[in-house]
Order: C-alpha cells, then sequence, then structure tokens
C-alpha cells in the first residue's frame, strides 16, 4: 500500500469479534483470527505515517511456501492483484488495513507479514497468523451454497440426527458433530499434514488445499485409518475388545481428541455411520458444506460387475463367501462443491465415504462421485462412481451352493432390491428426508432400467464374457411359489420374536414344498455370527392356495447369541417339488427397551438442571452392572431416540444428579 506507513511495533489488533461475525465464524472457541476466503477482514497494527514509504503484506501457508509455483506464498500491495490489501484509516500510532483473500485460495494456517520500504528495503514484520477457511457464503468460492438455511445446517450446525435399521424398519439417533469444540480445528488441520499426500510431497499437497474435491478425497482417506495411521480402526466382528463398541459413540468431538492425545494412533472402534460422523464434522469445521447419507439394502459390489451374489445352502443357511455383500444399511456423506474437472451439470452434491471397503488409488478412499453422474449412470467419471452406482442400484444374484461339489444354482434374481429409503435430515429439523429419487430414476422403470444398462457398457460389462453369470435360462425362470415374513408382535428386546410365514401357490396345481428355515444374529452388514434357531417342515399347497405357519423365536432362544445391532436375519429355503427353488428371507432389527427421561424443574442456559432416568426391566431376570450413557446434544428432550438415551444440551460436569425410579422389574436403570 502506497500510503507512507511506518511499522513502529508488532502489536496487532485482529478483530476477532467483528471478523468473526461477518466471516460466520462466532461459533469458534478460539483466540486465533478465524476467516473464510474471498473476504474482506480488518486488521490494525503499531504505525505512524511517513512519506516516501509503502508497505508490502506477505501471506504464507504451508512448510515451504512458494507463490511462483505452489500458490502457498502472496506477497501484495494493491488491490489489482488475488490477494489485496486497502488501508482503512491511521491515527497517530496505528494502521488499519482491510485484507482480502481470493475466493480459490488455499486455506490452512498462514502467517502474515508486513514489510515497509522506502529507497531500501527492510525485514518483514510478522504480524501473527490467522486461519482461511473455506466460504460458502460467497459466490465466488467452489462451494457456494445460495440456499443460507442450508449453510446453516450443513457447515454452522453442530448437532445432527443419523439414520439405521433396515428397509423395514428405520430408526435414528443423535450426533454431536461439535465443529467448533476446543481444539477440533487444529485436529483437522494436523489430519491434513499427516496424510500420505503431504508426507510424499509437502508443497504440492498445500497448493491443491484450494480445491474442496481433493480435501474431500484426501479426508476420506485419513478418517480411517487403513493406510495412513489415520482417525479410526474399523471393526466389523461383534467383538471389540481392546476399544469401544462403535454404537458406544455419540459426537465426533471425543474421538477427534482421544486422536490427538494418543500421539495419532488410531481410535478404537468405528463402523460407517462412525466414519461418516467424523467426517461431517471435519469437512464442516473446514467450510465445506456436509451432510450425513443413509442408504437401506446397501450393495457392496467388490468384482465392480454392478451385480451382488449371495450365497446359501441346503438347509437355508446364508453362507458368508462371497466377497459380495448387501448391508442393512450403509452411511456416507455427500458434500456440496463445484466440479471444476468436469461439466457444470455434475457438480452440487458429491458423494464421499470413508469406511474403508474397497481401494481405490491404491489406498482406502472413496469419490467424490457426482451424485448427478450416479443417477445418469456416467460410471466413467471421476471418482468411484462404479462402486458408488453399484452401492444404489446393483442387480442382486440370489444362488444355492453345494459346499460338498462347489455347485451353485440361481434360484432367483431382483433388480428392485439395492438403495431403497435413501435419508438424510430435514434442514432445520429432525425429520427424515427421502432422496432415493436424487440417485436413481423410479426403480424399475424403464428409465431405470435404461441407466443401469447404460453404466454396464461404460464399464465394457455388456460384452464381456463373465463365466461367473447366470444363464438367460436361469434368469427366466418362474418360481411355481411365493413367501414372506410377516411380523406378528413387538420387535423389542427382552421380548419372544414372533413372526408368521405366508406361502402361496402360484400355480393351478398342487404343490408339495419342503422347508428349511433357520434363524441368525447377525451385524448390521449381514454377515451371520451365531445360529438361533432352525426347523423343517413339509407342506402341500392346493391350487392357488395361500397357507401361513406361525413362527416363535423365544427370547431365551435369542438372549445369548444377539449382536450389539440387535439384527436376526430369518430364511425360509423352500424345495418344491419339479420346481425351482424359491428363498423367503427377512432381516430383522429389534429395539431397545425404552428409556424415558423427565426434566425435573426449570431449565436455564449455562445452569444445572436435574432430569430423572426412568427403565423399565423387560425381563424377568434381574440384570447387574448396566451402565447408562448419556447421548448430550442441543436441548432437553423427553423422547428417546432408539439406541438408547439422548440427554441435550448439558456438559458432562452439569449432569449432577440423575434420579432413578424401579419399576415392576429389578434392574435400577440402563439397557440389559
Amino acid at each position: 500500500i502506497a500510503a507512507g506507513i511506518c511499522v513502529t511495533g508488532l502489536y496487532t489488533n485482529w478483530h476477532l469479534k467483528e471478523n468473526a461475525r461477518d466471516h460466520h465464524t462466532s461459533k469458534f472457541s478460539s483466540k486465533e483470527l478465524i476467516v473464510r476466503r474471498g473476504q474482506a477482514f480488518i486488521v490494525t497494527f503499531n504505525g505512524t505515517e511517513q512519506p516516501e514509504q509503502s508497505l508490502t503484506f506477505i501471506a504464507e501457508t504451508g512448510m515451504v511456501p512458494n507463490f511462483f509455483h505452489r500458490k502457498t506464498n502472496a506477497a501484495f500491495t494493491v488491490s489489482k492483484e488475488s490477494w489485496s490489501a486497502v488501508l482503512q484509516s491511521t491515527s497517530s500510532n496505528s494502521v488499519s488495513i482491510s485484507i482480502s483473500s481470493p475466493p480459490n485460495a488455499v486455506i490452512g494456517r498462514y502467517k502474515l507479514s508486513v514489510q515497509t520500504t522506502s529507497s531500501g528495503s527492510s525485514s518483514p514484520a510478522s504480524l501473527g497468523t490467522f486461519v482461511l477457511l473455506f466460504n460458502p457464503w460467497s459466490s465466488g468460492d467452489d462451494v457456494f451454497m445460495p440456499n443460507k438455511a442450508e449453510c446453516e445446517e450443513y457447515v454452522l450446525e453442530e448437532f445432527g440426527i443419523i439414520f439405521a435399521g433396515n428397509k423395514n424398519h428405520i430408526n435414528s439417533f443423535g450426533w454431536n458433530f461439535g465443529q467448533f469444540q476446543g481444539d477440533i480445528l487444529n485436529i483437522c488441520l494436523s489430519m491434513l499434514d499427516r496424510s500420505l499426500n503431504y508426507r510424499q510431497d509437502p508443497a504440492t499437497d498445500v497448493s491443491h488445499r484450494n480445491d474442496p474435491k481433493y480435501l474431500g478425497r484426501v479426508l476420506s482417506a485419513m478418517v480411517n485409518a487403513n493406510d495412513d495411521q489415520g482417525v479410526l480402526l474399523g471393526n466389523w466382528s461383534g467383538n471389540y475388545e481392546g476399544g469401544k463398541s462403535p454404537s458406544s459413540w455419540t459426537g465426533s468431538g471425543e474421538i477427534l481428541q482421544n486422536w490427538k492425545k494418543s500421539g495419532f494412533k488410531p481410535v478404537r472402534y468405528g463402523q460407517c455411520w462412525v466414519f461418516a460422523a467424523v467426517l461431517t464434522t471435519v469437512l464442516r469445521c473446514l467450510g465445506i458444506p456436509t451432510r450425513t447419507i443413509t442408504n437401506f439394502s446397501s450393495a457392496h459390489d467388490a468384482d465392480g460387475n454392478l451385480r451382488v451374489d449371495e450365497f446359501y445352502d441346503a438347509s437355508g443357511n446364508h453362507l458368508d463367501r462371497a466377497a459380495d455383500s448387501i448391508w442393512n444399511f450403509h452411511v456416507w456423506n455427500e458434500s456440496w462443491f463445484s466440479r471444476s474437472d468436469l461439466d457444470p451439470s455434475y457438480s452440487g452434491w458429491q458423494v464421499l465415504d470413508a469406511t474403508p471397503q474397497e481401494e481405490s488409488g491404491g489406498i482406502y478412499q472413496c469419490g467424490p462421485a457426482s451424485r448427478n453422474a450416479i443417477k445418469e449412470g456416467d460410471v466413467d467419471l471421476d471418482y468411484d462412481c462404479p462402486f458408488v452406482f453399484a452401492e444404489v442400484n446393483a442387480d442382486c444374484m440370489y444362488w444355492n451352493y453345494d459346499p460338498a461339489t462347489g455347485k451353485k444354482t440361481l434360484m432367483f434374481s431382483k433388480s428392485t432390491v439395492i438403495g431403497q429409503f435413501i435419508s438424510t435430515k430435514a434442514v432445520g429439523k429432525d425429520d427424515r428426508v427421502d432422496v432415493t429419487n436424487d440417485y436413481k430414476y423410479e426403480e424399475g422403470s424403464t428409465k431405470e432400467r435404461d441407466i443401469f444398462k447404460k453404466a454396464r457398457k461404460k464399464l465394457g460389462l455388456e460384452d464381456k464374457f463373465d463365466p461367473t453369470a447366470p444363464t438367460p435360462q436361469e434368469i427366466d425362470q418362474k418360481p411355481d411359489i411365493s413367501g414372506k415374513f410377516k411380523v406378528s408382535g413387538p420387535l423389542e428386546v427382552g421380548k419372544d420374536l414372533n413372526l408368521i410365514l405366508v406361502l402361496a401357490n402360484l400355480q393351478s396345481d398342487a404343490k408339495t414344498v419342503h422347508l428349511n428355515m433357520t434363524a441368525w444374529s447377525t451385524v448390521y452388514t449381514r454377515r451371520p455370527v451365531h445360529e438361533i434357531w432352525k426347523d423343517s417342515i413339509s407342506v402341500t399347497l392346493s391350487p392357488k392356495e395361500e397357507k401361513q405357519f406361525p413362527i416363535k423365536i423365544s427370547y431365551t432362544e435369542y438372549q445369548q447369541q444377539l449382536t450389539t445391532d440387535n439384527t436376526i436375519q430369518v430364511t425360509a429355503l423352500c424345495h418344491v417339488e419339479g420346481g425351482i427353488q424359491v428363498l423367503v428371507q427377512r432381516d430383522i432389527t429389534l429395539d431397545n427397551p425404552a428409556i424415558d427421561i423427565q426434566v425435573l424443574g426449570e431449565a436455564k442456559v449455562n445452569k444445572e438442571v436435574d432430569v430423572e432416568v426412568i427403565f423399565t426391566n423387560p425381563i424377568d431376570t434381574e440384570v447387574m452392572d448396566c451402565v447408562l450413557t448419556p447421548a448430550l446434544g442441543k436441548k432437553m428432550n423427553t423422547d428417546c431416540l432408539d439406541t438408547g438415551c439422548d440427554l441435550k444440551g448439558h456438559n458432562k460436569s452439569q449432569l449432577r444428579r440423575i434420579a432413578f425410579k424401579e419399576q415392576t422389574k429389578p434392574c435400577p436403570a440402563a439397557t440389559p
């Protein structure tokens, strides 16, 4: 700035309150200036007017700043450059400057210096550091989101709802994203500096941090620990010794803090919703609009043929032999930004997935995949579009497998199973919003089938011989009977499971059917864990007849076998004499017993509040060593979520007294 200024000291006033208000960063609990790119901020420092003097400001980020090659160093004097400084005011001993960064500036922590020049030159004087974030409120930013209510929800909202369960029984639970807590911003910046990309080439990595698609991809790898000692170690075994059960986490802050406190050793353990929730926290913290998405009946297509195969033996047992799988639900992220590498029609919501399922580019990372590209079957575009397309729209093949001979026989195939009730939280409300139609055209429609064929053609699958594929004759086979399981009673832990198997003869002649039925406890990925129950019967169905067969699985039968996911898969393999086999199956999710919360007295901000937690033991056996785990959130709520207790609005130190009322059964409090 050719303004005749002489820097006289190192005092800097960052105008924290005013700048934070203007830049939507007031929620950060930091004494460091945090601003958003593409928008001016004010800084004041010691200085006096001196003729024939000018100021040059230097903003630099990264360990090896280099303006010409890496764009991590900027020296600027007047507003014609990408970085600019404008004199606001001067007084007898201070100077106020308005500094603007370009809307595509690298995000991260910057050092700001000022250099005074006259006939000669002087060394730069450090003014301190500030943090620059993405700016969804700026129209020039790649993450610009024109809807202000969505900006509030997807960047500033610290609390959310995640959906889980299965397609027949959707439940939800609260999550504290906590992106503005304590040291979370510093931890997020540390994640970037610990990535494989940074370790391999720090300067190049930092120079790419202006690009949300680059950062999203890097962070999808860093949230899991598979390749880079990232944040979370996944565990789907059902055995969580040496760590915490994934279902016990209620917020991202504790996970990220534990990662830092341990010297950046992976936190044990996470599953898909935990990975997605932590990635939501990190991306919102950095200013990228992000939300969680739950896909029910989600395909894991391990071999990339847009088809998932499931195998069952003659007894109806689901065999864990295929690399493919169909999860009851899977949670990933959508982040909002433009795609400068693609046609503008592919901008908007981008799918990112931090759950380590398949390698991409040699490491466990996924996305960003344009949601629009997924819907249109453009699976040849970056990044990981084939995998995401299969998650929501793969075809399913159900095989009978004989372990003794290795022979497999196709029982039936379905094109309408995968990708149901794709869900996210509503803006400003805790309601569920269904976004299935944003991922694919109406299931079973001609348009949806045309898109599926288009995707297979782009991947070269239409003309490629696949020795594992079913023959046209197998696909064209029509079953003689149909079947389904109906629920007949409550689906609650501690109570018997009552079902009805309904079989219908579709033919005009009688059919004899031999049924092998099984029930297994599973994890939410539908991997069988323990056999719970089995039975075999033979029935005769008259022409066009429908029969119902009641099934009861007692609590004592499943009590010791149930996993923490509370999921049971029931199957009936029907051997029809003279016809093809028919598989009937249903995935059951049991609710935990309810926990009722009542506020005792008036609740006031920043004041202790007493709550009463009421729990009724649903079983006739005393349970010992119960633990009540509060899920902390932003408001007191008497409506309990399916996964447990939701005490909102208070930190742990404020929860001084919880009164328990013993009910009719002898458990003091908690879920058995």
